[in-house]
C-alpha cells in the first residue's frame, strides 16, 4: 500500500524526535519546540475579490442573499478595513502579513525606482537576468554545472515580510491556498505542511500578464499589438485558409531572441457555420459561436547543431467568434501547461500536476478573465461573460477538488469573478455610463448582481458541508464604485509648476528634473523629486520637504470637478500611513480618490494628457482604487466577530489564535473572533 507523506506525518506512531534522532533533523525539531502540539482544527476562507458591503447590504435586505444574510443576523458581518491605497497587490499583501505596506514593502501596482529617476517596475515581483554562458554560433548556452555554473534568469516575488502561514507550517498545521494573488513565485514551504497555487501576478507562457491573439479577415496586414493582444489577418483561399502563425515564448537560447511560433491551417464551411482547426497534428471542429477545449501545444527552442532541440508545453483555447462574411477568431493567452509546467506555478512544485491529474488542463494565469479583449473590442459584453462563467467553471470544480482533498488545517480558496467581472459591468447609479445606455448598464449591473447570489450558493454549500466543524469566514479585499472620471496627475502637476517643463508630455520622456518637484506614477502614488534620494533630485529634506508636502496636500483637497464634486478625498502622508522596515519604495503621497474618481489611464506610467480630468470613455468603467475610506472589502463568518472596525491585516492574526499560535509582533492586526 503507498502510504502519503502528508499522512504518514499526521498518522505515523514514530514520533518527530524518534526519526529527528535517526536522520539528523535535531536543528528543525529546536525551530519547532518552542510551538505546542496543537490538536487539529478547520478554518475554510472564502475569498471572493472586490465583493462590495453596499450591494451586499441591498441584497440582503431584499433576500437574495440568503446565507450570508443568516451569517449577519448571528453577528457575523462587518465591513472590513481594505489597504491604503486599496489596490488588489496591496490589499492580499497586508492579509498575508497581518501588517501594512511598512512590513512587505508593496505600495501599488508600480513602483519607480529612485536610482534610475522614475524608472517604473512592477512592485509585486521582478525578473533577474541569467548570469553567464557559453556562445555555440547563433546561441548562448547556460551551464549550470562545474566550471560554469552559469546562473539562469529567475523571477523574484518582492513580497518581504513572513507571510502567516509560515507560522502554521512550522507548528505542523497545514495549509492549502487556492489561486492566491501577490505569491507569485509562491513563496517556499521549509516544513512540508503549506501547499499553495499561485493567483494573480502569475505571467503567460509569453512572460505578460495575458496576451490573447486574433484573427480575422479584416485583421491588419502586420500583426500588430495592443494592450493585452495582438491581432493578425488571416487569408482563405476558397474555404482553407493560408498557414496562420500562433506566437509563442521567445526563444532565449538565441543571442538575438525571436519569438517561437506553431503554424496551423484553418478550414471553413460557410454554409454549414463551422470550422476546422488543424495545429500540431490536433483536429478541432468548432460551430460558429464555440469555444475549443484545451488543447496542449509545444513550442519548439531551437538548440545548436547535434543537440536535440527544446520544448515548451503551453496550452491554449480557440473560439470560433465569426465564419462569414468575415472569418473571426480568439485565442486565448497561451498558458503554462500545468502537467508539465515550464515555470513555478504552485508550492511544492508537483502540486499542478497533481491537480491536472484530477481535473485536466486549467487557466494558470494570474489575471483569467480576458478584460483587454472587452476594453479593445475584440470581445462583446456577452462574449466576455460567457468567456468568465468558463473561467468561473473550472474556478468551481477547483473548489471541489479542494475541498475533496482537505481534512483540517487552514483552506484558503479564491474566486476572482466578483472583481473582473466588476471591473466591467459594475454601475450601481443612473449617471451616464462611459460606454453604455441607462438600460444596458442596468442589464449588466443585474448580472453582477446574479454573480453574487451564485456566490451566496457557494457559501451556503460550504456552511452545510462544514457549517458544524469549522470555522468558515468569507471576506473580500475591497469594495467597488463607478468609474466616471479620470484625473491626470501629472498633467496637474505640471500645470501648477510642480512639473517642468510647461511643454512636458511624459515624465520618463521629457521632463526636466531641475524644473520639478514632484510626480506621479502607479495609480495612486505622488513622489517628491527629493534631493539625495531621487538620482536628481533638487528637493531639500527637512522644512522644504514638509512645506512642500503640506501645499500639495491642501491644493489636491481642494480640488473640484465642473459640477463642484471634490475629486480627492483624502490624501495620505507616508509617515502617517506607514510604519515598518519596508519603506524603500514608499511615495511620499497616497492619492485617495473620491467615490466615480480615479487616477487616468495614462498617469499610471507617467503620461500627461491636455486635459486633468476627462470622462473615462472604457469598458472598464468600475474600479477600487479610490479612498479606502469610500471601499471597504466584507466579513462575514460563522462565529461572532468580536472586534469593532475589523481590517485586512487582523485576519492573519485571528487565523493563528484560532490554530493557538501566537500572533508575532511583527503583525499589527489583532485577533477579531470570538474565543
Amino acid at each position: 500500500m503507498k502510504i502519503n507523506r502528508r499522512d504518514f506525518l499526521k498518522h505515523s506512531s514514530c514520533t518527530v524526535a524518534t526519526l529527528a534522532t535517526g536522520i539528523g533533523l535535531k536543528s528543525a525539531l529546536a525551530q519547532t519546540e518552542q510551538f505546542p502540539v496543537i490538536k487539529p482544527k478547520k478554518v475554510i476562507i472564502l475569498a471572493f475579490d472586490g465583493m462590495d458591503p453596499r450591494l451586499c447590504e441591498k441584497m440582503m435586505a431584499e433576500g437574495r442573499l440568503p446565507h450570508l444574510d443568516r451569517l449577519r443576523k448571528q453577528g457575523g458581518y462587518s465591513t472590513l478595513g481594505t489597504s491604503i491605497p486599496p489596490q488588489s497587490p496591496v490589499a492580499w499583501a497586508n492579509f498575508i502579513n497581518g501588517a501594512g505596506p511598512g512590513s512587505h514593502g508593496i505600495f501599488d501596482f508600480i513602483h519607480r525606482d529612485p536610482e534610475r529617476q522614475a524608472y517604473p517596475f512592477y512592485a509585486a515581483a521582478k525578473t533577474v537576468a541569467g548570469q553567464g554562458y557559453l556562445e555555440l554560433g547563433d546561441h548562448k548556452m547556460q551551464l549550470n554545472f562545474w566550471p560554469f555554473n552559469h546562473k539562469p534568469a529567475q523571477t523574484i516575488l518582492k513580497r518581504q515580510g513572513t507571510p502567516f502561514w509560515d507560522y502554521l507550517d512550522r507548528a505542523g498545521v497545514d495549509s492549502t491556498f487556492y489561486c492566491l494573488p501577490s505569491n507569485y513565485p509562491p513563496s517556499p514551504s521549509l516544513y512540508g505542511h503549506h501547499r499553495c497555487v499561485a493567483g494573480m501576478g502569475t505571467p503567460d507562457l509569453l512572460g505578460t500578464y495575458g496576451t490573447y491573439q486574433h484573427f480575422a479577415e479584416d485583421g491588419p496586414e502586420e500583426t500588430q499589438t495592443e494592450g493585452g493582444g495582438k491581432r493578425s489577418k488571416i487569408y482563405f483561399e476558397g474555404e482553407t485558409s493560408l498557414p496562420v502563425t500562433l506566437l509563442g515564448p521567445k526563444n532565449t537560447i538565441l543571442k538575438e531572441p525571436v519569438p517561437t511560433q506553431i503554424d496551423f491551417i484553418v478550414h471553413r464551411d460557410s454554409q454549414a457555420r463551422a470550422a476546422v482547426i488543424e495545429i500540431q497534428n490536433q483536429t478541432v471542429v468548432l460551430n460558429e459561436g464555440q469555444w475549443s477545449e484545451w488543447l496542449k501545444l509545444d513550442f519548439e527552442l531551437s538548440m545548436p547543431a547535434l543537440m536535440p532541440d527544446k520544448k515548451l508545453s503551453g496550452i491554449c483555447r480557440f473560439y470560433v467568434q465569426e465564419i462569414a462574411p468575415n472569418f473571426r477568431l480568439y485565442a486565448t493567452p497561451i498558458n503554462t501547461d500545468p502537467s508539465d509546467p515550464a515555470i513555478k506555478l504552485t508550492e511544492p512544485e508537483q502540486f499542478s500536476r497533481e491537480i491536472s491529474q484530477k481535473l485536466g488542463l486549467y487557466y494558470t494565469t494570474g489575471f483569467q478573465e480576458d478584460h483587454k479583449a472587452l476594453s479593445n473590442e475584440v470581445f462583446t459584453e456577452d462574449e466576455y461573460i460567457v468567456q468568465s462563467e468558463k473561467v468561473l467553471q473550472e474556478r468551481l470544480e477547483l473548489l471541489d477538488h479542494a475541498v475533496s482533498n482537505y481534512d483540517d488545517g487552514l483552506l484558503f480558496f479564491y474566486f476572482s469573478s466578483t472583481d473582473m467581472q466588476a471591473h466591467m459591468f459594475w454601475w450601481d447609479s443612473d449617471a451616464k455610463h462611459p460606454i453604455r445606455s441607462t438600460p444596458e448598464a442596468k442589464k449588466y449591473f443585474q448580472h453582477l448582481q446574479k454573480l453574487y447570489s451564485r456566490m451566496d450558493a457557494v457559501v451556503g454549500d460550504m456552511l452545510k458541508r462544514y457549517g458544524s466543524t469549522a470555522h468558515i469566514m468569507i471576506m473580500s479585499d475591497h469594495g467597488f464604485a463607478n468609474f466616471g472620471r479620470q484625473f491626470n496627475l501629472n498633467t496637474w502637476l505640471r500645470n501648477n509648476g510642480y512639473l517642468g517643463p510647461p511643454d512636458c508630455t511624459a515624465v520618463l520622456e521629457n521632463a526636466e528634473w531641475s524644473q520639478s518637484r514632484a510626480f506621479g506614477l502607479g495609480i495612486n502614488s505622488l513622489y517628491l523629486n527629493l534631493k539625495g534620494r531621487e538620482r536628481y533630485g533638487i528637493v531639500e529634506p527637512g522644512r522644504e520637504k514638509e512645506q512642500l508636502l503640506d501645499e500639495l496636500t491642501a491644493k489636491l483637497k481642494a480640488l473640484r470637478d465642473k459640477d463642484g464634486r471634490q475629486v480627492i478625498r483624502a490624501v495620505h502622508r507616508t509617515e502617517q500611513a506607514y510604519s515598518g522596515p519596508a519603506l524603500h519604495y514608499a511615495p511620499d503621497l497616497v492619492i485617495g480618490y473620491s467615490r466615480d474618481f480615479r487616477a487616468s489611464w495614462k498617469t499610471c506610467l507617467g503620461n500627461i494628457t491636455d486635459e486633468v480630468l476627462l470622462d473615462n470613455t472604457s469598458a472598464w468603467s468600475a474600479d477600487h482604487c479610490m479612498d479606502a475610506s469610500e471601499v471597504p472589502g466584507v466579513l462575514f463568518s460563522n462565529q461572532p466577530i468580536a472586534a469593532a472596525n475589523p481590517s485586512l491585516v487582523d485576519l492573519a492574526p485571528s487565523v493563528l489564535t484560532k490554530f493557538g499560535l501566537p500572533i508575532p509582533s511583527e503583525m499589527t492586526g489583532r485577533n477579531i473572533i470570538k474565543t
